[in-house]
């Protein structure tokens, strides 16, 4: 058996950070990946969507050329191109990130899938791998609903669309959160039919009201019909390629399409891994169990990144990295709840997203303040001739403090972590109010809305 001070297992978002961080203290690390480096971020998630964003903003701006006085001539789409070029920044990535690895001393790469026959030691093949320390960083991929008539239809999920080359005639997706809206605008932009299900009675049910429905407003003129408040009944193979039954308003209805996309949420790869010979705790979800610094039920293992179910985004999984490394290697208490929640929606526009909605911060008791403001009244949106959108800010009127925001427009990616640092930092809004920010941006106006606070009940 080979031994090593520590074995992180899957090379992540928080996995390679961390190899090197422990291999640079000195310490003897293995990291162990069975598929691709770089993890869900890199190869089925942030990198190759993002990409495929910018392709079909790309498009979209080049058929509204003639709104800015250029004339283009007709627009089409080479999906192959598409896929090339997403294809060649993911590999980039991935590459670079083994390297990065193999490149690094005290650091072992081992390829091959993982799995615990004890709560030091792991088996990889025919290898055994021991260690004092192990860190499991696994991922999640996309859940499978039980939908009558499912494995008689070829679906595709958030992976495997990506594998796609040629434009779908029209993409049915079922699920109208997250990851199903980009997909919608992404495919609807490259010229495909797109129709959105979901069983909610209104979009992205976690967001507030308002920023659900700006974001059903500006897809469904683009084209993306939504239907809210449905029920899928089952798929069956159909003429065009999957034909889904539906339950809306106590009617029967059919959609036929030719291709299903499911996006109903994620699930962790953890049912592969031996946890019970480990004595690892897991929820019914397959969730490992940590406490705020990331550990696991089990002395000397821990579990960070997406599998640990308190984080799901790129973000969080580096930090998970962040908290750990600084309690193992720094001395510090660091903590898991230090973190305020924040994320964004990469349809265009995008939504930033940082603290509390205005639902939560109600439901949690505060004394809300609201500022809101219309993308159609940012100078910089006006310009830039993408108005679709609204900012808003959430306070608590009895502390001063800032709860949240939502910035769902052209730049609201950026402009969000204007007020994220300053919660961060435990400042009030009124200093937000009397900064002086640059003109013509989407930030200037984030004073204003702090100058503008409304009381809600």
């Amino acid at each position: 058996m080979q031994t090593y001070d520590a074995i992180i297992i899957g090379a992540g978002q928080a996995g390679p950070s961390l190899a090197k961080r422990l291999a640079g203290a000195g310490q003897r690390v293995a990291i162990v990946e069975r598929q691709s480096f770089g993890g869900t971020c890199i190869n089925t998630g942030c990198t190759p969507t993002k990409t495929l964003v910018a392709s079909a903003h790309a498009a979209h701006l080049a058929r509204r050329a003639a709104e800015f006085g250029i004339s283009v001539g007709d627009v089409s789409v080479d999906m192959r191109r598409v896929k090339q070029r997403k294809d060649d920044i993911v590999a980039s990535w991935s590459a670079a990130t083994e390297a990065s690895l193999r490149g690094t001393e005290n650091c072992t790469v081992v390829r091959g899938h993982a799995r615990f026959v004890g709560p030091r030691e792991l088996a990889v093949g025919e290898e055994r791998l021991g260690a004092d320390r192990v860190f499991i960083n696994v991922g999640g991929r996309a859940a499978v609903p039980p939908i009558s008539g499912i494995d008689t239809v070829p679906y595709l999920t958030n992976s495997t669309v990506l594998a796609l080359d040629a434009v779908p005639e029209h993409l049915v997706i079922i699920g109208g959160s997250y990851i199903g809206l980009e997909f919608a605008q992404i495919f609807r932009r490259f010229g495909a039919a797109v129709t959105v299900l979901e069983g909610a009675p209104r979009l992205v049910p976690r967001e507030d009201e308002d920023i659900a429905t700006a974001i059903r407003e500006f897809l469904e003129s683009e084209g993306v019909r939504i239907v809210c408040g449905v029920r899928v009944l089952g798929v069956a193979p159909g003429q065009r390629g999957v034909q889904v039954s539906l339950e809306d308003g106590g009617a029967g209805s059919a959609i036929d399409g030719s291709h299903l996309l499911l996006a109903v949420g994620r699930r962790p790869n953890t049912e592969d891994l031996g946890l019970d010979r480990a004595g690892v705790a897991v929820d019914a979800r397959g969730v490992i169990t940590v406490d705020e610094q990331l550990r696991t039920n089990v002395a000397g293992i821990w579990a960070l990144g997406e599998c640990n179910g308190r984080g799901a985004f790129t973000h969080t999984s580096y930090n998970d990295f962040e908290i750990v490394a600084a309690n193992l290697l720094d001395g510090e208490a660091r903590r898991v709840t230090d973190r305020i929640p924040a994320y964004a929606l990469y349809t265009d526009p995008p939504l930033g997203r940082a603290g509390m909605t205005e639902a939560e911060a109600r439901a949690s008791g505060h004394t809300v303040l609201v500022g809101r403001m219309a993308m159609a009244d940012v100078a910089r949106a006006i310009e830039k001739g993408e108005t679709a959108g609204l900012m808003k800010l959430v306070v608590d009127g009895a502390t001063q403090k800032l709860l949240g925001a939502a910035i769902l427009g052209t730049g609201g990616d950026e402009a969000i972590h204007s007020v994220l640092d300053l919660m961060y930092a435990g400042a009030p809004y009124t200093l937000l109010q009397r900064a002086v920010h640059i003109h013509p941006t989407v930030s200037e106006m984030l004073p204003s809305l702090a100058g503008d606070l409304q009381a809600v009940g």
